[in-house]
């Protein structure tokens, strides 16, 4: 690590310690040829997930799409905030566990149904009818039949 006051590259830690919410360390740091003190944070490297979308266009994954679908799909719902953030959650690391660089919209989508038909039927409902673009009341019977069928 270079020193900010004298640009020498030895130094020595004092001290480490994870930070308030646990994404790095920060490390306090004494430089051995000036002696000056100065801290470093070192984090873990994010390798952005690309979503490959319906229509062949690519955007980096943002978790927050997630989250505002999953609201609108448990509105009026009882279902509390902390749960839905758990979802979340759980879809974001779903994705960054595959450890491909792009995933589509599609595997995403089925995620998330998946996730949802776990904490709420009717959350999982609505949220299947947006992502599978129902077209009339058939489709909707169709995947009402399925749901009772797994139960």
């Amino acid at each position: 690590m270079k020193c900010r006051y004298c640009a020498s590259t030895e130094s020595r830690v004092i001290d480490s310690r994870p930070t308030e919410d646990g994404s790095a360390i920060r490390r306090r740091r004494e430089c051995t040829n000036c002696g000056k003190r100065f801290t470093t944070y070192e984090k873990i490297e994010e390798i952005p997930i690309m979503v490959v979308k319906r229509d062949g266009r690519r955007e980096q994954f943002d978790s927050e799409k997630i989250r505002n679908g999953i609201r609108k799909a448990c509105e009026k719902r009882p279902i509390a905030a902390d749960v839905q953030d758990r979802v979340v959650d759980d879809v974001s690391r779903e994705v960054f566990n595959t450890l491909a660089s792009e995933v589509t919209t599609r595997d995403i989508g089925e995620i998330v149904m998946r996730k949802l038909k776990d904490v709420d039927e009717v959350a999982y409902v609505r949220f299947a009818s947006v992502y599978r673009e129902f077209k009339d009341t058939q489709t909707f019977m169709q995947e009402l039949q399925r749901l009772l069928d797994e139960k």
